[in-house]
């Protein structure tokens, strides 16, 4: 089976200026990290260069991407993405990303229409007993994670773009696309549906610092339009524990004005036992 790769891109964290979260250097390397790291999302902003030459434009209307990471990358690392090329017919394909000296960053999947075989949808959630959290005690399946209305701005994306904090910018993402105006890249996908959910946690989670463990963006009926307000739900799926870290497992939906459902993610969000004062 042939595979497509990326360019080798040196991918950026802009959030190097979050003080105590997991970008920030002096936080990080409390914990452990060699730095700051960069934000799982970033590195998702990579695949869909190659994700169009497979699937085409139907992937921002019905494609999914979903990355389990591995290994943290800090700031200007240079990382090559990886996409199987599909066999007749097949619409789902093995994804990873690597280091330049080969660190293995995430693997997952892609697809396109079906999603149900995806690399997080078929991954056993199973966690702890919540009894035996402290972070996340509060927590429990099926509770809901709020819901809020949220507009992605145009000008937040273009001014990433022209930092240079996109791993794989394209026309679409700040001028027009196949579907009118420009459309939100993964992380902007990310920043959209995570935005409630994390709200609504704050107020369990307390100053534990958290970091993404998996991420899946799947677009159900159309790119995601910058400049429009989607209504954002979340509900927890599962919860559990490493000896590092409690780990949650949710998923979110994006209805647009219309009330259709346009995009779905499900996320892994770790949280540092070692950050959190309830492990003093």
């Amino acid at each position: 089976m042939a595979t497509l790769e990326s360019e080798l891109r040196a991918a950026r964290n802009g959030a190097l200026d979050q003080k105590g979260s997991i970008h920030d250097d002096a936080t990080a390397s409390k914990l452990g990290f060699r730095g700051g790291t960069v934000a799982g999302s970033v590195h998702m902003d990579q695949f869909p260069p190659l994700l169009l030459r497979i699937f085409g434009p139907r992937f921002f209307e019905s494609g999914a991407l979903s990355l389990y990471f591995q290994n943290a990358t800090v700031d200007r690392e240079r990382v090559r993405a990886y996409a199987d090329e599909p066999a007749d017919g097949a619409t789902q394909i093995g994804v990873a990303m690597r280091r330049e000296d080969g660190l293995e960053v995430c693997e997952g999947t892609a697809s396109l229409g079906d999603h149900s075989r995806s690399a997080l949808r078929t991954r056993d959630l199973r966690g702890s007993a919540p009894g035996e959290l402290r972070i996340l005690a509060a927590l429990a399946p099926g509770g809901e994670l709020g819901v809020e209305k949220v507009r992605l701005g145009s000008e937040r994306q273009a001014q990433r773009i022209a930092r240079g904090l996109c791993s794989g910018p394209l026309d679409w993402y700040t001028g027009p696309s196949p579907w009118g105006g420009p459309i939100a890249a993964p992380s902007a996908a990310v920043e959209l549906l995570w935005a409630p959910p994390t709200r609504a946690l704050r107020e369990h989670t307390g100053k534990a610092v958290g970091l993404f463990g998996a991420i899946e963006v799947a677009h159900l009926a159309g790119p995601i339009l910058l400049d429009a307000t989607y209504t954002v739900s979340g509900r927890v799926l599962a919860l559990g524990q490493s000896p590092k870290t409690e780990y949650l497992w949710f998923d979110s939906l994006a209805k647009d004005e219309q009330g259709r459902d346009v995009a779905s993610m499900r996320m892994l969000l770790r949280f540092m036992k070692a950050s959190s004062p309830r492990y003093d």
